[in-house]
């Protein structure tokens, strides 16, 4: 079986953008995949199936999560995410860079809805796996196939740190609250702006009646000569 029309679904699932062979993707910021997350929440993997699209082209594979914690969007009790590629009998299809999962996984995910379903926003790097260390929950970002480009500087990305559950809760609610505020405060500029413009010609109505009749003086005239 050839890797291409594997690609092709991962780009109708709309996942992320990927090279020819899938083997190069952006590094995509936190604070970017934070703002462009649906929902990022806390689970564990509770099954999971494998099958093919009505077209019998594909294999999805749909993993049911328990969610332990929402960070971002609804609050739910599970979520089902669905990713291509998988197993059914003895054909697999496997894509570079599709999160993997298995019952019992516990995962950070940050999540996209498609028409598909809701699946991993930006692949593996929504993809966090949640482990114990020393009785402490521990989140480490997925390992990854693909290499991470950093575009800004055109080099291999440095690897995102570990972080303690509880820190890197606070750094995705921290993040949220702060684009929230950027976007309150926009929205509070174009208010201003509108305001003032509207003031603006409260204050020289006079003037602007004044335009508005040469306008259509201007236009009738035209409007003769023709």
């Amino acid at each position: 079986m050839t890797l291409r029309p594997v690609l092709a679904l991962a780009g109708i699932l709309a996942l992320t953008p990927l090279t020819a062979h899938a083997t190069i993707s952006r590094a995509v910021a936190f604070e970017e995949k934070v703002e462009d997350a649906a929902a990022i929440v806390v689970g564990t993997c509770i099954g999971q199936q494998s099958r093919y699209d009505s077209a019998r082209n594909w294999i999805l594979t749909y993993s049911t999560f328990r969610v332990e914690k929402t960070l971002k969007g609804f609050p739910s009790q599970e979520i089902t995410i669905v990713t291509p590629g998988g197993t059914v009998g003895h054909i697999a299809q496997e894509i570079i860079g599709v999160p993997k999962f298995k019952q019992g996984d516990e995962r950070v995910l940050f999540v996209r809805n498609t028409q598909a379903g809701p699946t991993v926003l930006y692949l593996e790097q929504g993809d966090y796996h949640v482990i114990q260390d020393r009785g402490e929950k521990i989140v480490r970002p997925a390992v990854s196939a693909a290499v991470m480009i950093d575009t800004g500087h055109g080099a291999a990305a440095a690897d995102e740190p570990m972080r303690t559950l509880r820190d890197f809760e606070g750094r995705v609610k921290d993040t949220v609250k702060r684009q929230d505020l950027q976007k309150m405060e926009l929205v509070e500029r174009q208010k201003r702006a509108q305001s003032s413009i509207w003031s603006q010609i409260q204050r020289n109505r006079i003037l602007v009646l004044l335009a508005l009749v040469g306008a259509a003086l201007a236009t009738w005239q035209l409007y003769k000569r023709w």
